[in-house]
């Protein structure tokens, strides 16, 4: 869990993904499109990517992948980030970390 937090922490766009989900290459995507150049952690190619994951799982991420968090606070997953998206709360709060300078 230690790791995690200091992981969520170091950026101000963090997504926790797989290459194998089809969501976390959408929720990618809509990030990049944005402009926004997210840490992405992909947890299928990286060292203890499985601890990682149950890491998520213990915050209550269900699905735990996609998982964005946004300026070290857990947004959610492939669901909230579309509903923010949608109701035009996703790029002021881009705008608030400073990863987005539309």
């Amino acid at each position: 869990m230690e790791k995690l937090q200091k992981m969520i922490s170091e950026k101000s766009v963090v997504i926790f993904s797989k290459n194998s989900c089809c969501m976390s290459h959408t929720i990618k995507t809509l990030f990049l499109d944005f402009g926004v150049s997210p840490t992405i952690y992909e947890l299928d190619d990286i060292n203890k990517g499985k601890e990682i994951e149950q890491a998520l799982a213990q915050l209550g991420c269900s699905p735990t992948v996609p998982v964005v968090f946004i300026g070290g606070q857990l947004v959610g997953g492939a669901n909230q980030v579309m509903s923010l998206h949608l109701n035009r709360s996703l790029v002021p709060m881009l705008k608030r970390v400073g990863a987005l300078w539309l």
